[in-house]
């Protein structure tokens, strides 16, 4: 297949251009510089130049290609509205490329916060859309389901890990040295699941070659792990004191990102596995964390 895959040179995406490649397919990326744009030939995959902005861009790469991979966000806090609105923008125009066809859109969105209290499953709806939580990612693909594209869901966990990771666990190493003690909430019992980012660009290629219209999977390697055990290989790497603080202390230590450090959210992922066949196979978050990739 030629695959146009959006957010191409990210942490995710770069992933999912290697895997692809490696199955035989040929990438087609979308990068919005010249550094992008050589970094993906350096990878062997095509470019096409364009921007999340750039609606006729994106409808242009959809419409050359036999399907389509979303991992393209922009992360920046300070606009996260603003930020979940272009996305949403962007994966209606990528499906009005695709509409009346059998070509694949595959969308990029998380988990956190999807089933508090229990287990979260791949048949749990998304939640719904307000001005506290405003990613419509999943809503926005799976409306294009309803429309006859075969759109379909990657949900992600808080921690995709690996070489050049700069997510959430890189936020809290950082927040560690600034504070000097590494922390949890309470008890640090709360749980985020993990993957590493080559067995989630698996799942990738595998909904794009198996998946069917309007499903959800998810590229979740590992169940659920504690939020107290990173925090504590955190603070052996750092060599600074590990500590729970209470939860009314816990805005004091964490500030903005006291949300996500007090989630409890561990996710299944026995259907992704069953229906695609999918067998993760690379290293587990603490082994992986506990390394000096992550600490240089």
């Amino acid at each position: 297949m030629r695959v146009f895959v959006t957010g191409a040179t990210g942490f995710v995406g770069a992933a999912v251009v290697r895997e692809l490649l490696g199955a035989g397919h040929a990438v087609v990326g979308l990068a919005r510089s010249e550094a992008g744009a050589a970094a993906l030939r350096a990878a062997g995959a095509a470019v096409h130049h364009g921007t999340l902005e750039d609606l006729d861009s994106l409808r242009r790469g959809a419409a050359d290609s036999d399907g389509v991979i979303h991992t393209a966000f922009n992360h920046d806090f300070s606009k996260f509205a603003a930020n979940c609105e272009q996305d949403r923008v962007a994966i209606g125009a990528l499906g009005e490329a695709l509409r009346g066809s059998a070509r694949p859109l595959l969308v990029t969105t998380g988990l956190l916060g999807l089933a508090p209290g229990r287990v979260a499953l791949e048949s749990d709806a998304a939640h719904v859309v307000s001005a506290q939580v405003p990613r419509a990612s999943e809503q926005a693909a799976l409306a294009l389901a309803d429309q006859g594209v075969r759109a379909s869901v990657v949900r992600l966990p808080p921690s995709v890990h690996g070489a050049g990771d700069h997510g959430f666990v890189p936020m809290l190493i950082d927040l560690a040295r600034d504070k000097g003690r590494s922390a949890w909430i309470g008890d640090g019992a709360n749980r985020w699941p993990a993957v590493h980012r080559f067995d989630a660009a698996r799942v990738y290629r595998l909904a794009l070659e198996r998946g069917a219209r309007g499903e959800r999977y998810h590229a979740v390697a590992e169940e659920g792990v504690a939020f107290r055990e990173i925090a504590e290989v955190i603070g052996r790497r750092l060599q600074v004191p590990v500590a729970g603080v209470p939860v009314q202390a816990a805005a004091a230590h964490f500030a903005w990102f006291t949300m996500f450090a007090g989630l409890d959210a561990p996710a299944s992922s026995v259907w992704t596995r069953e229906v695609l066949g999918w067998v993760p196979g690379e290293g587990r978050l603490l082994a992986d964390v506990d390394s000096e990739r992550y600490f240089a």
